[in-house]
């Protein structure tokens, strides 16, 4: 991020808590969005990170979210389950399913729990990691409202729907994988119109369904794949939406409450989430799975790149690096939000 005054991790941490509870969520609401959007703006991907602040603040206040919700959680044989999230902030109910799908994990060796009447859950990396770090390989998806193209198409059906997954791995940071299903995460396009800059080819189209630059003038989304191969990004998002929302009961893409009308407190959108963890010591063992994965990594760090100067990357390598580098100068922050939060420099 270009133009941005850099901060401690931990004076950000505190202002989102203070800026969430001041709107009315719960401490421990506060505590998971938090360390959602923390995770994401360590890791470099500032779409996801603390520039969010003020749309959920804006949820709380316009009742787009639940401030006070009573999540459930059934488990429904022994290793699925499910959780209603009761409408709230969806990071701390995020990462509670991921915590029992952990624990379905450890007794069956495969724990799967699907969220309902969740929200926006930011960055969905966080939950994979959570899992990661305990030794479970990890697998996160979840819908969104429409805002990406069909193949071929010239009107948004799909969601971003996001694929997450962690893998533990011996002596280093976890193998990290967090894309979207489209193009580009919208969340994206909107950095992009704070800081005034033109958006990639092929990643975005204005109201009349063609490609743009523009940013401002971006109405929504190609898959993933683009103008050629944006047959493959749509199913990718389909699969999400299988998983994620049919499998959970939560609303599918196509008939989703927009983001803006449920940030203005029209009414809430009803995300579907899935959380599955893997237990390797179910498999082939927690010690021979990690080292297996070191072994992994270390031929494809071995492989060669098509330029010298630019090494080949397995997932997650760029964001480690630069999560790195941010804990020793600071996280950057846009200044919109920097004027949100209340911080001066």
């Amino acid at each position: 991020m270009t133009d941005a005054t850099r901060y401690p991790a931990a004076l950000l941490a505190e202002a989102c808590q203070s800026r969430l509870i001041a709107a009315g969520a719960l401490p421990e609401d506060a505590a998971g969005t938090v360390r959602a959007l923390m995770h994401a703006s360590h890791l470099g991907t500032d779409s996801h990170g603390v520039r969010l602040i003020g749309y959920y603040v804006d949820m709380l206040q316009n009742g787009g979210v639940n401030r006070r919700p009573q999540r459930r959680f059934e488990q429904t044989a022994p290793a699925t389950g499910r959780l209603d999230a009761d409408f709230g902030l969806a990071h701390a109910a995020s990462y509670h399913a991921m915590d029992q799908a952990v624990a379905l994990a450890r007794h069956a060796g495969i724990g799967a729990v699907t969220v309902h009447h969740s929200t926006h859950y930011g960055a969905g990396g966080a939950y994979a990691l959570a899992a990661a770090e305990k030794g479970f390989v990890s697998l996160v998806l979840s819908n969104s409202d429409r805002a990406v193209a069909l193949a071929g198409g010239r009107a948004p059906f799909h969601g971003t729907n996001p694929i997450a997954m962690g893998a533990p791995v011996r002596n280093r940071n976890p193998w990290l994988l967090d894309m979207a299903t489209s193009s580009i995460p919208f969340n994206r396009v909107k950095l992009y119109r704070s800081l005034g800059l033109p958006l990639p080819p092929e990643v975005a189209l204005n109201e009349e369904g063609h490609p743009t630059l523009d940013a401002m003038q971006a109405r929504f989304l190609q898959p993933l794949g683009g103008m050629a191969y944006g047959h493959k990004g749509a199913a990718l998002a389909g699969m999400v939406t299988i998983l994620s929302a049919i499998l959970a009961g939560a609303d599918p893409d196509p008939v989703m409450v927009s983001t803006a009308d449920a940030q203005s407190g029209t009414k809430p959108q009803d995300v579907g989430h899935i959380m599955v963890a893997f237990d390797p010591a179910r498999f082939i063992g927690q010690e021979a799975f990690e080292a297996g994965m070191a072994h992994y990594l270390g031929l494809l760090h071995a492989s060669p790149p098509a330029e010298p100067s630019v090494p080949v990357c397995a997932p997650g390598d760029k964001e480690w690096e630069e999560a790195l580098e941010r804990n020793k100068i600071g996280i950057p922050v846009d200044p919109d939000t920097e004027k949100f939060l209340g911080l001066s420099h």
